[in-house]
C-alpha cells in the first residue's frame, strides 16, 4: 500500500472500527470528522447522551480491543443489564424482559397466560436458529446475494435458508407464537431497531431477540463513551483525528467513507428509506411507574402509527421509547430532581422535503406526555429540546433524516444494502447504512469488513498498478458521521 496511509471519513463506529483494525495491521490512519467528537449518531446534547442506547454483541468489541493488545473493560465501565427492557401499556399493565430467559418466560406467563409462555419458548427457539444460520455467513462476512448466501450456509442450505423466514413478515410470524396482541406489539418493535415496520419487515428480524438474550450492556456515560474510548485508543497508536472538518472529496489514496452512501451517490427514494425519529433529550423529574434503563410505553393502536408515518404525518398516539440514562448504570438517580432522559418517537424520513417547526415539536411533546400519563408516568420540570428529521437531514445530508439507511422491507432488502467495496477501487464504505446493517455492533462489523477488504485488495494487487482514482462517485459537499 503506497506509504501505508488511509483516510477515514467519519468517526462513527464503522470508521472507528476500521481505523483500529488498520492500525493493528501497521497502517497509518487519518480520520476526518465534521463534528467536534467521535461517535456519529452517538453523541451528547447538553450533557445528555443521545443516539443509540442499546449495546449488544459485546464480543465484537472485546475482539477489536484485543487486536491491539487491550481489554475493553480497561477503557469503559460496562454493566450487564438485569432488565433488558420494561414495557408499559394502558391501565397499569407492564412486563419486564430479563437477561435470564427463564425469568422472562415466567413473567410472560404471569402477564398473558401459560400459552403465551409456551409461545415465548417457540419464538425464542426460532430466533436462535435464525441467528445461528446468519451470524457467520452473513453478518460477519461480506455482502452477497441469496445464491451466495446459500452456498456459504453449506449443507442443508435450502432448508436453512427457508428457515430464516425472509418471505414472511415479522408481524405475521409473531402471530404463530403469540395470541396476545400486546406481545406481538412488543416483539414486533424489533423491526424498528433497523428503522423498519413490523408489517413489512421479514420475520428474519426475530434474530434480534436472540442477540438481546446473549446480553445487553449498559455503558457508563452512554454509548458515546465507547466511541470516545475507541478514538482514544486509535490516537494512542498514532491515528490523527481532524474534528470540525467537512470532507469535500476526493481524497488522495485509499479512503474509507463512514457515512450514509446517499450523501455521496444516488439518493434513496423516500419509500425505501428507513425510519427517522422525533428525539427529545433533556432532564425531568419522574413520578409514577418505576423506570428501568430501557423503557417502552406502547400506544393503543400500533398499526395506526405506521400508517401515519407512511402518510408523512406525526403520530397522534405514539409508542414512546425512554432511555432513563441514570437508572441501573452507576448510582441510582431517583434522588435527583432532574434525571437525564432521551425520548424517541418514530417519524418519517422526510427531512429533506419539509422543515419541522417548533409547533410540531410541541405537538409531539404533548402526545408523548399523554401517552406516558395513560401508562402511569408523569414528568415534572421538563427541560430539553427536540431533534427532528430535518435536523438529522442537516447533520447527515442526502438521507432525509433516515437513521438506518435503507428500510428492511421485503425478502430482498438485506441484500440491497451497499457492500464495503465500490466501483472505485480506492473507495470503501462502512456504517449502519451499509452491509450488514444498522445498529452499533453491525456498524462496527461493517468497519472491520472495510478494513479487511482494503487489506485483501492491496495484497492481491501489490505487484500491479491500479489506475482507478477517487472521485468516481458523486462527491457533493457533505457532513460526515457514522450511521451506526
Amino acid at each position: 500500500m503506497p506509504d501505508k496511509q488511509v483516510t477515514i471519513i467519519g468517526a462513527g463506529f464503522g470508521g472507528l472500527a476500521a481505523a483500529l483494525m488498520l492500525i493493528a495491521q501497521g497502517i497509518r490512519v487519518t480520520v476526518i470528522e465534521s463534528a467536534d467528537a467521535p461517535g456519529g449518531k452517538a453523541r451528547t446534547i447538553d450533557g445528555v447522551a443521545a443516539g443509540p442506547t442499546v449495546l449488544t454483541m459485546r464480543g465484537v468489541f472485546d475482539d477489536l480491543f484485543a487486536a491491539l493488545g487491550e481489554r475493553l473493560e480497561d477503557h469503559v465501565t460496562l454493566a450487564r443489564a438485569d432488565v433488558i427492557a420494561r414495557h408499559f401499556w394502558d391501565e397499569g399493565a407492564s412486563l419486564d424482559l430479563f437477561d435470564d430467559p427463564a425469568r422472562s418466560r415466567d413473567a410472560i406467563g404471569d402477564f398473558a397466560g401459560a400459552a403465551a409462555a409456551r409461545g415465548y419458548d417457540s419464538f425464542r427457539g426460532e430466533a436462535q436458529r435464525i441467528y445461528e444460520t446468519l451470524e457467520t455467513p452473513f453478518m460477519r462476512a461480506s455482502a452477497t446475494n441469496p445464491v451466495g448466501l446459500s452456498w456459504r450456509i453449506g449443507p442443508q442450505r435450502l432448508a436453512r435458508l427457508w428457515g430464516i423466514k425472509p418471505w414472511e413478515t415479522l408481524w405475521s410470524a409473531l402471530g404463530r407464537h403469540f395470541d396476545d396482541p400486546r406481545l406481538r406489539q412488543l416483539f414486533g418493535r424489533y423491526a424498528t431497531y433497523t428503522g423498519s415496520s413490523p408489517y413489512a419487515a421479514p420475520a428474519t428480524l426475530m434474530l434480534i431477540a436472540h442477540v438481546e438474550a446473549m446480553g445487553v450492556w449498559l455503558v457508563d456515560g452512554g454509548i458515546q463513551r465507547l466511541a470516545a474510548a475507541m478514538a482514544d485508543l486509535a490516537k494512542r497508536h498514532g491515528a490523527v483525528f481532524r474534528y470540525g472538518e467537512t470532507w469535500r472529496g476526493p481524497t488522495k489514496g485509499k479512503t474509507v467513507y463512514n457515512g450514509d452512501p446517499s450523501a455521496i451517490g444516488t439518493h434513496l427514494a423516500p419509500e425505501k428509506r428507513s425510519l427517522s425519529a422525533m428525539v427529545w433529550t433533556g432532564r425531568a423529574q419522574a413520578e409514577g411507574v418505576r423506570l428501568s434503563h430501557h423503557n417502552v410505553f406502547f400506544s393503543s393502536d400500533y398499526s395506526a402509527e405506521f400508517a401515519a408515518i407512511r402518510a408523512g404525518r406525526l403520530i397522534e398516539d405514539p409508542t414512546v421509547y425512554i432511555c432513563a440514562q441514570d437508572r441501573d448504570c452507576g448510582p441510582i438517580a431517583a434522588s435527583l430532581s432532574h434525571e437525564r432522559f432521551q425520548f424517541i418517537v418514530n417519524a418519517a424520513a422526510d427531512g429533506d422535503r419539509r422543515i419541522y417547526t417548533p409547533e410540531e415539536s410541541n405537538t409531539c411533546n404533548s402526545a408523548i406526555q399523554k401517552r406516558l400519563q395513560a401508562c402511569g408516568l408523569t414528568l415534572h420540570n421538563q427541560v430539553g429540546r427536540f431533534t427532528t428529521p430535518s435536523d438529522f437531514e442537516n447533520r447527515f445530508p442526502g438521507t432525509g433524516g433516515a437513521l438506518y439507511g435503507r428500510a428492511t422491507h421485503g425478502a430482498m432488502a438485506a441484500f440491497q444494502r451497499p457492500g464495503t467495496r465500490t466501483a472505485n477501487p480506492d473507495l470503501y464504505l462502512t456504517g449502519g447504512a451499509t452491509h450488514p446493517g444498522a445498529g452499533v455492533p453491525m456498524a462496527t462489523l461493517s468497519g472491520l469488513q472495510a478494513a479487511f477488504a482494503l487489506l485483501a485488495d492491496h495484497a492481491s494487487t501489490r505487484r500491479s498498478h491500479r489506475v482507478g482514482m477517487l472521485g468516481g462517485t458523486s462527491t457533493r459537499s457533505a457532513m460526515t458521521g457514522s450511521t451506526g
